[in-house]
């Protein structure tokens, strides 16, 4: 019985939010895009903790701008495993967490994070290898999958497009700064966080952009008043305005 209560408060999914999203996506049509103006480009999307990659796909039919006719959409799924703040309950987590709620100083599982890095790592530089040029390479990630969006990018030997951060949290120590390559940080970050989180808590938010503006690293932070644990449908409108605004065309 003590496996219930951690479980059914610590599966973090996206079921009702993207169900909530659906009935009140936009009806406008979309104009006809010369496809030919713009240039291939991929959007590699990490689920929270206890959920799943296709869950979330019904995300990238809210952007409906001309300029992601040409957009690549990635949906993985994390793999199976213990749980530390689930009681070593197995399920999918990028890597361990050892508290709920996450705060600004919650223990951080490093050498787990880092597998998790290498295979987001590989998931990018396959996408680069067949063409897309790293400039419109974005990784968005909801919570556990933040954290581990805001360790890839900050990882990752070449400058992306960005990286966005939904409810998440800084999960490395100031060690791993020193492994943060230089073009790494020129790779913009979005940040954003509701202020009624009680599973990562805004405080854990809070603390991520002026640890990264302390090393060099453009971060913009924007706090939702009144939004737990969740996405709202303004913040992926944000998210659409803030990738638009940084993709390269193929001219």
């Amino acid at each position: 019985m003590l496996l219930i209560k951690p479980i059914a408060l610590f599966t973090i999914t996206l079921s009702s939010t993207i169900l909530f999203l659906l009935l009140f996506q936009r009806n406008s049509s979309v104009r006809e895009a010369d496809s030919n103006s713009m240039a291939r480009s991929f959007v590699l999307w990490l689920h929270g903790l206890g959920d799943s990659g296709p869950a979330n796909e019904p995300i990238r039919t809210l952007f409906t701008s001309p300029e992601f006719k040409s957009t690549k959409w990635s949906f993985p799924s994390a793999p199976s495993k213990p749980v530390t703040c689930n009681y070593g309950y197995v399920m999918p987590s990028w890597f361990d967490i050892h508290e709920i709620p996450v705060t600004a100083d919650s223990p951080k599982n490093e050498s787990d994070l880092l597998k998790a890095v290498q295979n987001i790592h590989a998931m990018i530089d396959k996408e680069i290898a067949a063409g897309t040029n790293p400039n419109n390479v974005f990784v968005c990630g909801l919570s556990q999958g933040g954290a581990l969006t805001l360790a890839s990018v900050l990882l990752y030997p070449k400058t992306l497009g960005g990286g966005a951060v939904f409810s998440g949290w800084v999960p490395f120590n100031s060690s791993i700064v020193e492994q943060i390559p230089p073009d790494a940080k020129r790779t913009p970050i979005l940040w954003s966080h509701g202020m009624a989180d009680r599973t990562v808590l805004f405080e854990a938010g809070q603390a991520g952009p002026p640890f990264l503006e302390k090393i060099g690293i453009s971060c913009e932070f924007k706090a939702y008043p009144g939004l737990a644990h969740s996405i709202n449908n303004e913040e992926l409108r944000y998210l659409e305005s803030w990738i638009k605004a940084r993709l390269q065309s193929s001219s």
